[in-house]
C-alpha cells in the first residue's frame, strides 16, 4: 500500500471521498449524528450536495435521480429510516437505473438519538441487499461495491454504518476517481416504475429473483472472507464487531461478513462445520444469530444483557467467556445541557413556572427535561408534540387539556410538524391549542446545519427562504406571535399567557439565532452584500 496516497479519513468522511470517485451526481439527505459529515464533506469535495425537508423527500430525490441514469446516495441517521422507509420498500420492487446506495449510520448505546433500532431489520424487511463496513478503508470500498451491486441488479443497495465507523478515523488508500460517469438519461418504463397492483405482483417476484442471484453471488464474493486461525474457535462477525473480536480473540479463525442480506448460508454453514465452537459476534439485536439458526447450522449467540449498547474489546472477551455477572458500572459522565445564554433557558423558564404540559420534541430544546427546568414531558420522534399535543388536548379534562403545549424547534418543524399544523387545525380541541416554534435559524443538535427555513443550502450560498409564520398562517392559523426572548423582556410571557387563555389555535415562534452561529451568519450577510454590490456594477 502506497503511503504516499494514503489519507487518515473518519468513516464519514471516507463515504464522502467515495461518492465523489464514484462519479456520484446528487446527494441528499437531513442532517442527524453519527451521518451528518458524509454530505458535508461530499459538498466540500465539489459534491453537489443538499439537505432536504425530511428523509423521505430526500430519498425520493436520490430514487428520481437514480431513475434518470444518474448515481446517487441518501444520508440519514438510523431513526431516519423509518421516515423514508416508504419510498424504500417500494423502490425495491421498481428498481432503479442509476446506482442507488442508501446510508444509513446507526447509534448503538445511543450517543444522540431516541432508539437503539438495528437497521438490518430493514434489508430483510425492505428486501434489498445490504453492506457493513468496519473501518474507514472499508466505508471508502463498500460504497464502491455498493454502486457495482446497484447497476448490476437495479436495485438500491443499504450500506449501514455505526457510530464507531462514522466517527473513527483510520487509514484509507483510495482509488482515485474512476471513469467518466454515464451521461443521466430518462428511459420510460412504466410497468416497472408504475406500482400498480397489476404491475407490482410482477415487481415482487422479480425481486425476489434477485435477491436470490444476489445471494449466490454472495457466496464467492470476496467482500466476505474468512480470516485462518485455531480451530477451537471459529467466530463469525460483521462491521465493528469483527474489529473487537479481531482483538478479544487474535488466535480465532473468523468469518468476516460484509453482506449481511442476503447471507451467505452455505459459506457460514462450511465455515460453522469446520470450527470447534462457533459465536457469533455482533451489536445490537441477534439479527446474524437468529437467521443462521433459522437455517439449521448450529451457532452460539450473546446473551441478551449484551444486547444494549455498544460492543468493545472487554465486552467481546466476556460473551467469549460466557460471563453473566454484572459488568462494571460506567464512569457518570457530565450530562448535556442548553448552553449558557441561550435563549431556550426563557422558554423552559416561563413553561415550568406556569406548570404546563408539554409535548417536546427532537432537538437542542429537548434538553428542557433536564434539571433545573424539568419542563418537559414527552419526546417521541420528530414532529410528535403536535400529534401528542393534540391528543392530550381531545381527552384531558379542562383544566389540565388548557395548560398543554407542544413544543418543537424550526428544523424539525419543517421536517415533520408542518402536518401537525394541518391536523390541528383540521381537528381543534374544544379548548384550543398552543404551538410553540423554537426558531433559532439553524439545526443546532446536529452541528448547525442549514434548512428550508434559513434561506441557505447545504453550503451556505443563499437560496428560497420558507417564512415559518407566513406558513402557518396560510394553513389557517389566526393568532400567530412572533417574539424575540431575550433576557430583560416579558414579550414572550405574554404572548404566552395571552395564547394559553385564548381558547383558539395559537403559534408563538421564538425567534432569536443560536448563539454559535451569529458570527457565522454576520459573516454570510457580508458576503452576500459584497456579491450583490459586485453583479450591480457595470458589465455584469
Amino acid at each position: 500500500m502506497s503511503s504516499a496516497k494514503r489519507q487518515l479519513l473518519s468513516g464519514d468522511e471516507a463515504i464522502a471521498l467515495a461518492a465523489r470517485h464514484a462519479g456520484v451526481a446528487l446527494g441528499a439527505g437531513y442532517p442527524g449524528t453519527p451521518s451528518t459529515e458524509i454530505l458535508e464533506r461530499f459538498s466540500e469535495l465539489g459534491g453537489r450536495g443538499q439537505w432536504s425537508p425530511n428523509e423521505k423527500v430526500a430519498l425520493e430525490v436520490a430514487i428520481g435521480a437514480a431513475f434518470g441514469g444518474a448515481r446517487a446516495i441518501a444520508t440519514m441517521k438510523h431513526v431516519g429510516l423509518n421516515v423514508a422507509a416508504d419510498p424504500l420498500f417500494t423502490a425495491a420492487y421498481t428498481g432503479v437505473t442509476g446506482g442507488l446506495v442508501v446510508i444509513s449510520a446507526d447509534d448503538p448505546g445511543m450517543a444522540s438519538s431516541q432508539n437503539e433500532q438495528d437497521n438490518r431489520r430493514y434489508a430483510v424487511a425492505a428486501g434489498v441487499p445490504m453492506l457493513e463496513p468496519s473501518d474507514s478503508q472499508e466505508a471508502y470500498d463498500f460504497l464502491l461495491a455498493a454502486f457495482e451491486m446497484s447497476e448490476r441488479w437495479n436495485l438500491p443497495v443499504l450500506l449501514r454504518a455505526t457510530t464507531r465507523v462514522c466517527h473513527s478515523c483510520t487509514l484509507v488508500e483510495p482509488r482515485g476517481p474512476g471513469g467518466p460517469p454515464r451521461s443521466p438519461r430518462f428511459e420510460r418504463d412504466i410497468r416497472s416504475r408504475v406500482m400498480i397492483p397489476a404491475y407490482a405482483r410482477a415487481a415482487h417476484r422479480r425481486l425476489r429473483r434477485k435477491l436470490v442471484e444476489i445471494q449466490e453471488w454472495a457466496e464467492g464474493s470476496p467482500l466476505n472472507r474468512v480470516v485462518p486461525g485455531d480451530g477451537s474457535l471459529g467466530i463469525i462477525a460483521s462491521g465493528i464487531s469483527f474489529m473487537h473480536a479481531r482483538e478479544a480473540a487474535p488466535d480465532a479463525a473468523m468469518l468476516k461478513l460484509a453482506v449481511t442480506h442476503p447471507l451467505p448460508m452455505k459459506r457460514i454453514a462450511q465455515f460453522a462445520a469446520g470450527v470447534d465452537r462457533c459465536v457469533v459476534i455482533e451489536e445490537g439485536d441477534p439479527c446474524l444469530v437468529d437467521a443462521i439458526r433459522a437455517s439449521g447450522i448450529e451457532v452460539e449467540g450473546k446473551a441478551e444483557m449484551y444486547r444494549f449498547g455498544e460492543l468493545d474489546v472487554p465486552r467481546v472477551r466476556r460473551i467469549l467467556n460466557r460471563d453473566l455477572s454484572p459488568e462494571p458500572a460506567k464512569p457518570a459522565g457530565k450530562p448535556p445541557q442548553l448552553c449558557e445564554g441561550c435563549q431556550y433557558r426563557l422558554v423552559f423558564e416561563a413553561l415550568r413556572k406556569r406548570d404546563c404540559i408539554v409535548a417536546g420534541d427532537i432537538g437542542c430544546y429537548t434538553l428542557g427535561v433536564l434539571p433545573p427546568f424539568e419542563a418537559m414531558d414527552s419526546c417521541v420522534c420528530m414532529g410528535a408534540s403536535l400529534g401528542v399535543g393534540l391528543g392530550l388536548r381531545h381527552v384531558l379534562p379542562t383544566e389540565q387539556a388548557r395548560r398543554v403545549v407542544s413544543v418543537i424547534g424550526d428544523s424539525t418543524f419543517v421536517h415533520s410538524g408542518i402536518s401537525g399544523v394541518v391536523e390541528m387545525m383540521y381537528n381543534p380541541p374544544p379548548d384550543g391549542h398552543v404551538l410553540i416554534i423554537l426558531d433559532n435559524s439553524t439545526t443546532a443538535m446536529t452541528g448547525h446545519q442549514e434548512h428550508p427555513g434559513t434561506g441557505r443550502r447545504l453550503n451556505h450560498a443563499p437560496t428560497n427562504k420558507l417564512v415559518l409564520e407566513n406558513l402557518v398562517r396560510s394553513l389557517g392559523v389566526q393568532r400567530v406571535h412572533v417574539v424575540e426572548p431575550r433576557a430583560g423582556s416579558d414579550e414572550f410571557e405574554r404572548a404566552l399567557d395571552e395564547c394559553l387563555a385564548s381558547r383558539e389555535l395559537c403559534v408563538v415562534i421564538a425567534r432569536r439565532p443560536c448563539l454559535l452561529i451569529v458570527k457565522r451568519l454576520r459573516e454570510l450577510e457580508r458576503c452576500d452584500c459584497e456579491e450583490k454590490e459586485i453583479h450591480a456594477q457595470p458589465g455584469h
